[in-house]
Formats: C-alpha cells, structure tokens, sequence
C-alpha cells in the first residue's frame, strides 16, 4: 500500500509520530487505512484528532475509531460542529459499509486483513463522495 503523502501542516509527520507510540491489535489495519484515505484524492491531509489519527481537507472529516478492537472503522463527519445548511448527502455505498449516526456523520466498519482489502475500492469511492461535502 502506498504511504500517505506528507501534508503541508506536517500532519503526517504528526501522525507518524503517534502511531510510532501507539498499542493497538489492528495497527496494520489503520496503517493500511491511512494510504488508502490520503490517496483517495490529492486535497487529503492526515491529522491527529480526538487522539486518533484524522483526515482532513479543508476541514476534518474522518477520525479512526480506536475503540473497536477488532474491527477497523472510521467516523465519517463535517467537521465538529453540526452544519445546519447541509444538504441530504448522496454517498454511494452498494456494499453496506456506512451505519448513518446523524444527518452529517457516518460509522464506516471495514473489518480487517482480506476483508479490509475486499472493501477498499469502494470505501474509496465513499471517501471520494463524503469530501464533496466538506
């Protein structure tokens, strides 16, 4: 998988450096994840965010969920505050990745290993889609 391109803030130094440190069952995972994020468009940048690596154009949009153990999954959002003008989001997602947490954020489960590799070009597209929005 390709690495994650630096970001002009420094945040892919700032998230090497965390996960340099960090101890978690599904860290090759959320490597793997990091390439596929940042290279999903060339306006992504990687961020440190509520203690978890995040990814962000011009505003955050995705923050790994490092609770789940067994499981890789993401919080798809806008940002932190409720955007109140938004209009109803089109994502595609033909193959049940997303679980809709709000009118602006998504729990997107990826699973591991195979798994995570099988569901990758389409979370791609859904990465694609949801920073049309940002």
């Amino acid at each position: 998988m390709k690495k994650p391109a630096p970001a002009p803030s420094g945040g892919t130094v700032e998230v090497d450096a965390f996960m340099g440190k960090l101890k978690h069952p599904l860290k090759a995972d959320i490597e793997t994840v990091r390439g596929l994020v940042t290279g999903a468009a060339p306006a992504i940048t990687e961020e440190v965010k509520w203690n978890s690596p995040g990814f962000r154009t011009t505003e955050s949009f995705a923050t790994v969920n490092l609770r789940s153990p067994d499981q890789l999954q993401l919080i798809l959002h806008l940002g932190a505050k409720v955007r109140k003008d938004l209009p109803e989001m089109k994502i595609p997602d033909s193959s049940g990745l997303l679980k809709w947490l709000g009118k602006d954020r998504a729990l997107v489960t990826l699973g591991t290993g195979k798994v995570l590799a099988a569901n990758s070009t389409a979370f791609r597209k859904i990465i694609r889609a949801w920073i049309k929005y940002v």
